[in-house]
C-alpha cells in the first residue's frame, strides 16, 4: 500500500493527557498570577472562576457544590469513597480497568463486607437493572480502558435511598449526564478539555452534602481527603480555596479551554464534536476488514476512548506477547511519522487500539489519521 502523502495537523490521540483544544497555545495563557501565592485574592479568584464556568458549561444544578481537589480523578473519586461510604452496602459496577480500581480499593483498603460486585468482560457492560438503589452505587460513566458507555441513568432510581457516585473523567464534556441521578461526581482537567495533570474536580448534590455532615467513615482520613470538619462541610474548599497547593499555570490553562469551550458554543458543540469523531471511525470500521470495535454494542460504543479490537484472522492467531509486539510495531510506524501519538491500548485492556475523540480533536484529523492506519497495518503484515 502505498504511504499517505497528507498528514493530520494535530498528531496528539492520547486518552489522557489528551490533546489540547485547536490553536491552543502557551503564549496566549495569563501569567499574572503566576510566583504568587494559590491564597492570594486574585488567585483564589482564578480558582473560583474554574468551579463557576465548569459548573456553567456542564449544567450542573445550583444547589450542587464543586471543589477542585488533589490528585486528578483518582483523588477526588478515593476522596469521595473514602469520606462517604460505609454506611450501607455497595453495589459496585466493573468493567474496565479503572472500575475495577475501585474495586480493590473498597475490599482491600476499605475493607467494607456488604459489598456486590457486578462486572462485565472488556466491551460489554454489567447487567445494569440488577442495581439496588437502596445501597450505594459505585460506577464510571465512560470506561476510559474498554471504550463502553452506560447509555443513560435510567436505570438509577430518582427516589434512590442510597448516593450513586460516579467516575465521570472521560465523559464530561463530551456527553450529556444526568446530574439529579448522581450524588457525587469526579472528573479531571487533563481528560476532555486537554488541560493539565493532577488536579481533579469534585461534585456533591446535597444528598451527598447531609451524607458528609451527618456520617463519620470508621477509618482514618488523610488531609488531602477531609470534605468535612465538626459536622459541616468545609465551605471555602467550594469558593475557590484548595486542600493543597495547585499549580496557577495549570488553572490558567483550564480556564482557557473553559473559554474555547464556550466560545464555540459550550457543551452542545462539544458533545456534537466528539459524536462526529465517532461517526468518522464508525463508517472507517463498517468499510475495514481487520479492525472492529471493541465495544460491540453501538449504544454503548464511547465517543471519547474509542477502542479498536483486531480482528484478522492472522493477528488472531498470534499469541498475546506477539499481538502486542505487532501492535507496538503499527504505533511506532505512525509515531515515526508524526501522525499519531500513544495510540496503543491499555495495558490491562485486550491488545489493540484506543483513538480519542473527544471535542477538542478534529474530526478532519481522525479523517486524515484513517489511510494510515491502514498503511500501518499493511506495512506490519508484510514484515
Amino acid at each position: 500500500m502505498e504511504q499517505p502523502s497528507a498528514k493530520p495537523a494535530n498528531p496528539c490521540f492520547s486518552s489522557g493527557p489528551t490533546s489540547k483544544y485547536p490553536g491552543w497555545s502557551a503564549s496566549d495563557l495569563p501569567t499574572d498570577s503566576l510566583g504568587r501565592s494559590h491564597r492570594a485574592k486574585g488567585a483564589k479568584a482564578r480558582l473560583k472562576k474554574v468551579i463557576d464556568d465548569s459548573q456553567r458549561i456542564l449544567g450542573i444544578p445550583e444547589d450542587y457544590l464543586v471543589a477542585i481537589v488533589p490528585a486528578s480523578d483518582t483523588g477526588a473519586f478515593e476522596m469521595a469513597m473514602w469520606t462517604m461510604l460505609g454506611e450501607r452496602g455497595i453495589d459496585v459496577l466493573a468493567w474496565e480497568s479503572f472500575g475495577s480500581g475501585w474495586v480493590t480499593d473498597i475490599n482491600e483498603q476499605l475493607k467494607i463486607d456488604d459489598v456486590r460486585l457486578m462486572e462485565a468482560a472488556y466491551g460489554e457492560l454489567p447487567d445494569l437493572s440488577q442495581v439496588d438503589s437502596s445501597r450505594d452505587v459505585i460506577f464510571t460513566w465512560n470506561g476510559t480502558t474498554s471504550g463502553v458507555r452506560v447509555p443513560d441513568a435510567n436505570w438509577i432510581d430518582a427516589d434512590r435511598e442510597g448516593l450513586v457516585f460516579c467516575d465521570a473523567t472521560s465523559a464530561l464534556f463530551a456527553m450529556d449526564v444526568d446530574w439529579q441521578k448522581l450524588d457525587a461526581v469526579t472528573w479531571s482537567w487533563q481528560k476532555a478539555l486537554g488541560g493539565e495533570a493532577a488536579h481533579g474536580m469534585l461534585a456533591l448534590s446535597p444528598r451527598a452534602v447531609e451524607r458528609l455532615e451527618r456520617y463519620t467513615p470508621p477509618w482514618p482520613l488523610p488531609k488531602i481527603f477531609r470534605l468535612a470538619k465538626s459536622g459541616k462541610v468545609s465551605p471555602d474548599l467550594f469558593e475557590g480555596s484548595t486542600i493543597n497547593t495547585p499549580s496557577l499555570l495549570a488553572v490558567e490553562d483550564h480556564l482557557a479551554g473553559l473559554r474555547w469551550a464556550d466560545s464555540i458554543g459550550g457543551l452542545t458543540t462539544l458533545i456534537s464534536r466528539s459524536q462526529a469523531n465517532l461517526a468518522c471511525l464508525n463508517d472507517w470500521v463498517a468499510h475495514t476488514d481487520w479492525v472492529s470495535f471493541l465495544a460491540k454494542d453501538p449504544a454503548i460504543r464511547s465517543s471519547t476512548s474509542i477502542c479498536l479490537a483486531i480482528e484478522d484472522p492472522w493477528f488472531t492467531d498470534q499469541d498475546p506477547a506477539d499481538q502486542q509486539g505487532i501492535i507496538k510495531q503499527m504505533t511506532s510506524l505512525l509515531e515515526e511519522q508524526e501522525v499519531a501519538y500513544d495510540i496503543g491500548s491499555y495495558r490491562d485492556a485486550p491488545v489493540g487500539l484506543r483513538i480519542w475523540g473527544g471535542g477538542t480533536v478534529n474530526t478532519s484529523d481522525i479523517e486524515t489519521l484513517l489511510p494510515w492506519l491502514d498503511w500501518a497495518w499493511d506495512r506490519t503484515c508484510q514484515t
